[in-house]
């Protein structure tokens, strides 16, 4: 569809096949695609959502009142008492899927006109993607990217949502629509398994799909791992039913992962396998040289190989590094500049960020926040550490407890000391949650107050923590990397740890030089 083709109800039917137009008019013509009833002006066409804790239905008076031409909704739900005669309604089994082939159907298909690659996986989802961005760039590609940290557009970037790593169906296909029209050749789409089971990531068109890793989290939203292993699945059946461009469709996975044959047999798509341990992975890295600030390896890959560097601390980016590029050979792009593009990208803001105000010790602001990933985190920072490590971290209210158990176990593991505090406590009792990391730690064998604090309060958990700081050591801040706000109850705080953390310093003298 054009822009100058008129959207009209029965246009849009052509794209929901189990639709029913209850009433109105199919000539109708739509102008915007809302799931936010606040959104809803003239002209809209309204998706009700049976959401978590409200239900879309509820608000179609409203809708309806503020002139939408259209709403679609479920079968199955009664509607409002007050709902006036002028609103369109087009009954479909399901609405979340058709919130996302109406999007795609309003703009136009977007992923039709671009290379589309998801990347899934409990971890790394973010570094492989910048990684990505910037092999794809340095083999000539324009790209775009939709991540947790930002969206990306050639020459521009900004913040999509402070909470969100998939935001909604309708505002994903927006902003493929807007990598499409400003010429993007590729379009490297975080694809988290949240996004994937409720289908905001339906008809993004994938051509590429990448898996990391898989550990258990988020198993409050999954409620079991294998759930959680079937929703990133997904990214992989999807490669079966998108549009051909003329590209191979191609299915990469961590070979090191136990879950990358389960991975593989979700598609018919071409197998393209990287790792540092399994034998038959097909691409590789060796001769690792661990650094500080980066390592160094030889990228060896079927078509041949190159010495490699990033920018990037520790054996598990590495894989991140090698997961892009296996994708970056699936589009084409010669080893020599996937090597090259793996060097020049700068890193990921608030992964294993450094927070340098002239102190005589490190201070390091990561998003790792679950146990897996604060113990990777800890034993990288291990290995370069000439003092004391020390860690502020807390777990988020409201999500699988279990990220309480294993923050808590590798803070005790692998940190010589830990300040406990909140992330986003959300309608959780702040103090219980701290107190429930502490004694995590205390089963691991440390003591309270000798090992471990709890400060619920972020602020001054971080302050003490870089007051407790000597010459040499490293201070480790995770949990919220490049987040920009702390929920408290339903309330979204402005908060940034890389901000605090410069705060925090000038206030006991240590200011940028």
């Amino acid at each position: 569809m054009t822009d100058a083709e008129p959207r009209t109800i029965a246009a849009l039917l052509q794209e929901l096949p189990a639709a029913r137009l209850v009433r109105g008019e199919p000539t109708a013509t739509v102008d915007a695609v809302e799931h936010d009833s606040r959104r809803a002006a003239a002209g809209t066409l309204f998706v009700a959502i049976p959401g978590f804790t409200v239900d879309g239905h509820s608000f179609l008076p409203q809708v309806a009142a503020a002139g939408a031409a259209a709403a679609i909704i479920e079968a199955g739900h009664a509607l409002p008492p007050g709902l006036n005669g002028t609103l369109a309604l087009i009954e479909v089994p399901r609405t979340r899927p058709a919130l996302a082939a109406a999007a795609a159907w309003f703009y136009g298909h977007p992923g039709r006109d671009m290379v589309v690659i998801g990347i899934t996986g409990t971890d790394g989802k973010t570094t492989t993607s910048h990684l990505l961005t910037s092999v794809l760039e340095a083999a000539g590609g324009s790209v775009g990217r939709l991540g947790t940290v930002d969206t990306y557009f050639p020459g521009e970037s900004g913040h999509v949502t402070d909470r969100m790593t998939t935001p909604e169906a309708n505002e994903v296909q927006r902003l493929l629509r807007r990598m499409a029209d400003a010429g993007c050749q590729f379009a490297i789409v975080e694809s988290t398994s949240h996004g994937l089971a409720l289908n905001r990531l339906d008809h993004v068109e994938y051509d590429i799909a990448a898996f990391t890793n898989i550990t258990g989290d988020h198993l409050d939203f999954h409620k079991t791992f294998e759930a959680y292993r079937e929703a990133k699945g997904l990214l992989f059946e999807a490669l079966d039913t998108a549009t051909h461009k003329g590209i191979a469709k191609t299915a990469v996975v961590n070979a090191d992962d136990p879950s990358a044959n389960y991975m593989l047999e979700r598609s018919r798509a071409e197998p393209l396998s990287f790792g540092l341990e399994a034998r038959d992975a097909m691409v590789v890295a060796r001769n690792l040289v661990l650094r500080a600030d980066g390592t160094d390896f030889r990228l060896v890959t079927p078509r041949g190989m190159a010495e490699a560097s990033i920018q990037l601390p520790a054996v598990f980016n590495v894989l991140n590094a090698l997961a892009a590029a296996s994708v970056g050979l699936a589009c084409g792009a010669g080893v020599s500049d996937i090597a090259r593009g793996l060097g020049e990208c700068p890193g990921v803001p608030g992964r294993m960020e450094r927070i340098v105000q002239g102190q005589p010790f490190e201070v390091i602001v990561d998003y790792a926040h679950t146990g897996d990933a604060v113990r990777k985190v800890l034993e990288v920072l291990r290995d370069v550490c000439r003092g004391r490590l020390i860690i502020v971290v807390g777990a988020a209210g409201e999500r699988d407890p279990g990220r309480r158990f294993g923050v808590g176990r590798a803070a005790a593991e692998g940190a010589d000391f830990a300040v406990f505090t909140n992330e986003d406590p959300r309608s959780e009792d702040p103090a219980a949650i701290v107190q429930e990391i502490g004694r995590h730690a205390e089963g691991a064998g440390r003591a309270r107050g000798q090992d471990f604090v709890e400060i619920q309060d972020r602020r001054e958990a971080i302050a003490e923590a870089l007051r407790r700081a000597a010459p040499g050591d490293i201070v480790v801040v995770a949990g919220k990397g490049h987040e920009k706000s702390i929920v408290y109850g339903a309330e979204s705080r402005p908060w940034d740890d890389r901000d605090v953390a410069r705060e925090e310093l000038a206030r006991i003298g240590y200011r940028q030089p």
